[in-house]
């Protein structure tokens, strides 16, 4: 009888994480790719820690030109993209090659840095309302002190456009009006939602 548990259990483990693979017709195969390899551990960090939002995610994926929707935001249970938005990039990652970026985590590079964020309380600064973003990787363990927040700003788009946009100084900086519906998930979570931004 333990046997036939022990089989039921790793079964639904299996059958849990496999249904975990997000199909979109507007990305392409390798965004797909991509975007499922990060979903799965953004759901790690997620199941990890009691802290977290289990309903929401937001993911970014940085190789995605900036003139077009590469900021996403993810329901959990459904299995499904709930909205997307533009989103800017540190100028400090142009690497003057067409379509490839750098990133760092060093303080004043105006750099993007890569990894899982916890987004934490809000202030008002400079651009109005934003969020303090909390490095939950090697790679990004410098967010706090970098003063890497998740804010919005005048020049950056609603629509997706041809041409890169506006860049920051190493902030996840989004159009007001995407700033407005997201801000809802984040004040409307009891819970911490967690960020991932990726290449």
């Amino acid at each position: 009888m333990k046997l036939f548990y022990l089989i039921l259990f790793f079964t639904a483990g299996f059958f849990n994480t496999s249904n975990f693979n997000f199909k979109n017709e507007n990305m392409t195969d390798a965004e797909i790719e991509r975007f499922n390899y990060q979903l799965n551990e953004v759901k790690e960090v997620i199941d990890a820690g009691p802290q977290y939002n289990k309903k929401i995610a937001f993911l970014v994926d940085m190789r995605i030109k900036s003139g077009k929707n590469r900021f996403f935001v993810y329901d959990l249970v459904n299995n499904k993209i709930l909205d997307q938005g533009l989103v800017a990039h540190g100028s400090g990652s142009e690497t003057r090659v067409g379509g490839e970026l750098k990133f760092s985590n060093e303080p004043n590079s105006n750099c993007t840095a890569l990894g899982r964020y916890s987004i934490e309380k809000c202030y008002k600064g400079i651009f109005g309302k934003a969020y303090r973003l909390s490095g939950l990787d090697q790679t990004n363990s410098n967010a706090l002190k970098r003063a890497i927040v998740l804010h919005h700003y005048s020049a950056v788009p609603e629509e997706e456009q041809e041409y890169y946009i506006s860049r920051s100084h190493g902030c996840p900086m989004v159009s007001e009006q995407f700033f407005k519906r997201i801000e809802k998930l984040i004040d409307g979570s009891k819970s911490k939602i967690v960020l991932d931004i990726y290449y």
